[in-house]
């Protein structure tokens, strides 16, 4: 009777122990398949403030790197410094509520990459493309804006915002259909030095299409260079579009659509543009799929991107998503340990429990490496059982523990959110992503990986256990059980 047919009887014939290590197996499987699924998986986001609409594909920075690149220029200013590096300025401000830090970018730091924009942009199956700027706080020149008479402008700018654009008819608020024209028309990429202002306010400044205003930094009205505009549209809203910051400066009737590069000028930030959205049309709607895939293996800088489709979902790779990924590295290594812990104390188990039956093995002149094979053989059948197990529990498994780690870090990071959220102002409003699902894929590599790791991690754990037995001769083997 060989090793194999001996592991084979044993396993039978004792079905408590093969049980448990059948648990064990199967516990060690599923734990490791989950680290690696979550570790590739898809986080879908939904954010209503940058949705995209329609037939198309929208790009916008991802918080994430955002907040790693802005982490990393901030150390290299220095904890409790003031100063500027890649864009990012710290500054400590004295309040009535004592020090706090001012952090904010420029346009340089924000900006998406037109390089990165331009190669997506010639994708097969992008009929044209949008670049849209951030809006831009301007102080107007030669007009009004419009105010609340009952709201206090002691804390507000005092002006109007800008959002450039390089197509204003691919613009979100005009694909939703809730901006459309009155008069004149839209901006196209040909034009310079032009805008699209709302009826309000050239029914309150009884402007016109062919006027010209101005704006200049808001920051010094009186001294900064005014930029002249010429008005080629006025446009209507079917709802008054939502301000994405307090003030009358935000509202609604004050947003005026430009050329892509006027913001800029306005804001003396010549030759700085803030490019913060792009959208790139879809030509044909039934090969929407085909093309957002052949998109998503452009050959850009991914990890400073969402790629938003049109219901407004983002993609975001789990890398990307707080530290999904470091925790599902973490997963797997504990994983390792405790396997191994528990398959060795298994193992230490049975060959105290079998000392009888491995001094007989070895005084019949088995060697101690079909006696060790023979412990491997056992292992390897109930491994054999438990993968097919695992194998057939682990797309489920997956999505359930994907799924909490995910719930898990969004809520320690809208913890951290509150507990700085009086130590540090942003100059800019934060993101608000909820998640709306989580995709994982076992794949055949895992299952690869999975079987290869058991494999090792049975043999280190039998080979362990079995040196305090292995290393004693057959005599002596015996001699302890009189």
């Amino acid at each position: 009777m060989n090793s194999l047919q001996r592991a084979l009887r044993s396993v039978i014939r004792k079905p408590i122990k093969s049980i448990l290590l059948l648990l064990v197996m199967i516990t060690v499987c599923l734990f490791l398949l989950c680290g690696m699924a979550c570790r590739n998986a898809n986080v879908q986001t939904q954010d209503t403030t940058r949705q995209a609409i329609g037939a198309g594909l929208r790009l916008d920075a991802n918080e994430k790197n955002r907040s790693k690149r802005l982490t990393e220029c901030s150390q290299k200013i220095g904890e409790g410094q003031e100063g500027s590096y890649g864009g990012v300025h710290q500054e400590k401000l004295e309040t009535a509520y004592g020090t706090q830090w001012l952090v904010w970018c420029d346009n340089s730091f924000d900006c998406l990459q037109i390089s990165d924009i331009e190669k997506l942009a010639v994708v097969p199956g992008i009929s044209d493309y949008n670049i849209s700027t951030c809006i831009t706080a301007v102080n107007p020149v030669g007009f009004d804006r419009i105010e609340d008479p009952d709201m206090d402008q002691t804390n507000d700018m005092g002006g109007v915002v800008l959002i450039g654009n390089r197509k204003m008819e691919l613009d979100s608020n005009v694909l939703s259909g809730n901006v459309t024209l009155k008069d004149g028309r839209m901006v196209t990429e040909k034009d310079q030095d032009v805008c699209v202002i709302s009826e309000q306010l050239a029914d309150q400044d009884h402007l016109v299409v062919g006027d010209k205003i101005g704006f200049n930094d808001y920051h010094d009205p009186e001294h900064s260079q005014v930029h002249e505009a010429t008005i080629i549209g006025i446009y209507q809203t079917e709802q008054l579009m939502s301000p994405l910051m307090a003030g009358d400066t935000f509202r609604s009737e004050n947003i005026i659509f430009t050329d892509l590069r006027f913001p800029e000028k306005a804001e003396g930030s010549k030759n700085n543009p803030c490019y913060e959205h792009a959208y790139f049309q879809v030509g044909d709607v039934d090969d929407y799929d085909a093309v957002k895939a052949a998109v998503s293996t452009a050959d850009i800088e991914w990890e400073r991107y969402d790629l938003i489709d049109r219901n407004g979902n983002m993609s975001t790779m789990s890398s990307n998503f707080n530290d999904l990924e470091k925790i599902s590295t973490l997963l797997i290594l504990i994983t390792f340990a405790a396997g191994f812990i528990m398959l060795f104390l298994i193992f230490v188990f049975w060959t105290k429990n079998r000392n009888y039956e491995i001094g007989i093995l070895l005084s019949l002149g088995y060697k101690k490496r079909n006696v060790l094979g023979q412990l491997f053989a056992e292992a390897f059948i109930t491994a054999l059982l438990a993968f097919v197990i695992s194998f057939t529990l682990a797309p489920a498994a997956s999505s359930v523990a994907a799924d909490y780690l995910v719930s898990a870090q969004a809520e320690q990071a809208e913890l951290e959110k509150n507990i700085n959220a009086d130590k540090v102002t942003y100059s800019t409003v934060q993101s608000e992503q909820t998640v709306v699902g989580v995709e994982v894929d076992i794949t055949k590599e895992m299952f690869l990986i999975c079987g290869a790791g058991m494999v090792i991690l049975t043999a280190v754990s039998i080979g362990t256990a079995g040196i305090g037995i292995l290393k004693k001769n057959p005599k002596d083997i015996l001699s302890e059980l009189v």
